[in-house]
């Protein structure tokens, strides 16, 4: 028989939702320490330009996922919500027709990528000495796509089960695999051909096809219920009344990650005019904050999921607590982890910088500026979390707009003449902090409880 699934509908609030994230919570600071990693190699290794390619690429590749990320998590819901009352077969029915979904616009997305990758790169302004490392990367990295888009869909589909552990010991895999091959197969040892940034690229393909076959070879050999056999095929046909559910509400939810995205390029755009050094400067800084925003991220998944179990079963009375707890959890460590960044700032950004750049002293002092406003955008994220649960998701979309491309571009760009990069800096908490408020408005006086996935 099928192993039984996790519930995420009983027991205390906030040990279950603890227990439940802290795998999350895990694989996120994997897979910041997989991008650490490979960031160390290139930067002190292929210099400044190689990672400024890799940072453009990779803003590129978040774009992606973000473009496709709303799918994922309506299904997501979806399945939690039929968890939550019961509904087995249902969930197997939104696991099959999104899958089939999901990987038909993933390789839609990977072909146009290759097609488009030079036209993408000199559309954000990426500078002429990083340029052609930057395509070399980008092209692997689009035809990894696929293969990184089913293997975070199905990860985001055990979880909505309730199994968060899972994933975590596939992404052990993926991981190690990863900080294994890149120094291999960009500097070439034994038979391996010296591949430069093209080989950290393809690093990340080899890892994530292996981890995926392996990840799929585990559920069937565990008979996990929500793997379908071969006289469950039909259930892959996409089903035209799910499709409309997870179009109807992933949209929205993806364009939330399309619009944070656009965002980060729009930013990337105006800081890639201050030179390599100053971008280099800030690629160094997204590698150290990626640690900082790891607890609002997992946090705002697991809320999602255990909220709309509860959803599901109709436990309203958890719901807000779980909004709490998860508020709760994610600001202590996110505010920790601030302290200990700003306090370690000089030693932790020269990680990802050749010695002796001018790099690092910009990096320290735009870090100084922004990384509190880290503390604020986790609020905003677990509370999306939960109100999404609901299958509220527009307004949430409008709040990243109003914040990101009302206030945080516009703001940068009108003042970065009288101000320098400091403009640039000091968008982020501003936005942070504007963004922050709405979210709590909605939270309380939104219509967000009244929503449905259908």
């Amino acid at each position: 028989m099928p192993r039984p699934t996790t519930t995420l509908t009983e027991g205390p609030i906030a040990r279950t939702l603890i227990v439940f994230a802290l795998p999350m919570l895990a694989g996120n600071v994997l897979q910041s320490l997989n991008g650490s990693v490979n960031a160390i190699w290139v930067g002190n290794f292929l210099g400044e330009a190689a990672l400024t390619a890799t940072s453009n690429s990779n803003t590129v590749m978040f774009l992606l996922i973000g473009s496709i990320f709303g799918v994922s998590m309506a299904a997501t819901i979806l399945i939690a919500q039929h968890f939550g009352a019961k509904r087995l077969e249902e969930a197997r029915r939104v696991v099959g027709s999104s899958a089939s979904f999901f990987a038909l616009v993933a390789v839609v997305i990977a072909v146009l990528g290759v097609i488009f990758s030079d036209f993408i790169l000199r559309a954000m302004r990426t500078p002429p000495d990083a340029l052609p490392l930057a395509h070399d990367y980008l092209r692997i990295i689009f035809v990894a796509i696929p293969f990184i888009f089913m293997y975070a869909f199905v990860m985001a589909v055990l979880r909505g089960s309730g199994d968060s552990r899972t994933p975590f010991m596939f992404l052990l895999l993926s991981v190690g695999l990863d900080i294994a091959l890149n120094p291999l197969l960009i500097f070439g040892v034994g038979p391996l051909p010296r591949l430069g940034i093209a080989g950290s690229a393809l690093a990340t393909l080899i890892a994530n096809i292996t981890s995926l076959v392996a990840l799929l070879a585990y559920l069937y050999h565990k008979r996990n219920p929500l793997a379908l056999h071969r006289g469950e095929l039909h259930l892959l046909r996409i089903d035209g009344a799910i499709v409309a559910t997870l179009i109807r509400k992933g949209v929205p939810m993806g364009l939330q990650m399309v619009v944070v995205s656009v965002s980060a390029l729009l930013m990337l755009g105006l800081i890639n005019q201050f030179g390599s050094h100053t971008t280099a400067a800030f690629a160094a800084c997204m590698q150290v904050w990626s640690y900082v925003q790891m607890p609002a991220f997992a946090m705002g998944a697991a809320v999602s999921s255990m909220a709309a179990q509860n959803v599901g079963a109709g436990r309203w009375d958890r719901v807000s607590r779980i909004a709490r707890a998860g508020v709760a959890f994610q600001t202590f460590v996110t505010a920790v982890s601030v302290v200990v960044i700003t306090a370690f700032a000089q030693p932790l950004l020269g990680i990802f910088l050749p010695a002796g750049s001018p790099a690092l002293a910009t990096a320290v002092h735009l870090n100084l500026i922004a990384t509190w406003s880290f503390i604020l955008f986790g609020v905003t994220m677990v509370l999306f979390g939960v109100v999404r649960s609901t299958g509220a998701v527009v307004v949430p979309l409008l709040i990243l707009v109003v914040t990101l491309w009302g206030l945080r571009f516009p703001a940068a760009a009108s003042l970065m003449g009288r101000f320098g990069e400091d403009a640039i800096w000091w968008s982020f908490p501003a936005s942070s902090l504007f963004s922050m408020l709405l979210a709590i408005a909605y939270y309380k006086l939104g219509g967000w409880r009244h929503a449905r996935m259908r």
